[in-house]
């Protein structure tokens, strides 16, 4: 269980981003949005950890970093405008069913019936919540918080593909420095001059980087390594739970009698696909040395693509 609740750090805090982003962060630069987040973030990390990606690492943590951070942090912060805080975390929640069935092709990890039931049921209350919840559900929005999704789920699976003998917090910081590197030039490029931040934006770029994406994704990427895919996929059904009840207590936004139903429905998916002693028991066994976790230096395996 300690697993669970370290994982669930992760969509806790991407839900508390949604509404962060669409009340204080400027709107019209994604870009520069997205790279001042990942890159302090990336290079806070890095401090900490003070590890160099060495050989296969290097492209992998551009890969990574392209797909985790890069294309994801652009498509979130967009549909952060583009919808409201409740919708734009509830579309996430589909996540569980693609991150199952990835997983199944990529690292074949067979979903079992208490995930697959709990993904069904928590995909029940996701649509409870996005068909008849808040107004503002824009199609663009929708479509823009779906690719998200699906970027995320796949780029999130390869992680845990390419994760064996990785330290978590190196190859997190540099999947984050990487991706904040490729978005600066572009946005510089694409979008002119950053924009003037105000106190307010600035407080909020420094939650969103250091606590929404620091600490989110180090916890996310330890319970890929240590939890079943389908696990930890609805355990990311948290993630549309905190922006519903942000967008409740903080937003201004109705919560309905259906959406209301939808929450409970999303939960009992959650408790459905916890993980069973089996499940506990296979992944205490993934780890194959108790020094996996150490220094990246000590483990020529990781310099080497499996």
């Amino acid at each position: 269980m300690r697993w669970v609740v370290l994982t669930a750090v992760a969509p806790v805090a991407w839900g508390t981003n949604y509404f962060v982003t669409h009340e204080f962060l400027p709107a019209d630069c994604p870009l520069y949005g997205a790279a001042l987040r990942a890159l302090p973030a990336g290079l806070v990390l890095l401090a900490l950890c003070r590890q160099r990606p060495r050989g296969a690492w290097w492209w992998r943590s551009a890969v990574l970093g392209l797909l985790n951070v890069s294309v994801f942090f652009v498509l979130v912060y967009a549909a952060s405008q583009l919808l409201p805080t409740s919708v734009a975390s509830t579309v996430m929640a589909v996540s569980p069913l693609a991150m199952m069935l990835i997983a199944w092709s990529l690292v074949s990890e067979r979903p079992g019936i208490a995930h697959l039931a709990g993904a069904a049921i928590g995909l029940g209350g996701v649509c409870l919540m996005l068909l008849t919840g808040v107004g503002g559900a824009s199609v663009p929005g929708v479509l823009v918080s779906a690719a998200a999704m699906l970027v995320s789920s796949f780029g999130h699976i390869v992680a845990k593909r390419w994760s064996a003998g990785a330290d978590v917090l190196a190859s997190t910081a540099w999947q984050l420095a990487a991706g904040g590197l490729f978005l600066l030039p572009l946005a510089a490029a694409v979008e002119g001059p950053p924009p003037a931040l105000s106190t307010p934006a600035l407080l909020a770029f420094g939650y969103v980087a250091l606590v929404a994406t620091a600490l989110a994704f180090a916890a996310w990427f330890t319970g890929l390594r240590h939890l079943p895919a389908g696990t930890v996929g609805l355990i990311g059904l948290l993630n549309p739970v905190t922006g519903v009840l942000l967008g409740t207590a903080v937003a201004g936004e109705v919560l309905t009698v259906q959406q209301l139903c939808g929450l409970v429905l999303v939960l009992a998916g959650v408790v459905l696909g916890r993980p069973k002693r089996a499940g506990r028991r296979g992944s205490s066994q993934a780890p194959p040395h108790p020094e996996s976790d150490e220094c990246p230096a000590r483990q020529p395996s990781m310099c080497n693509p499996r």
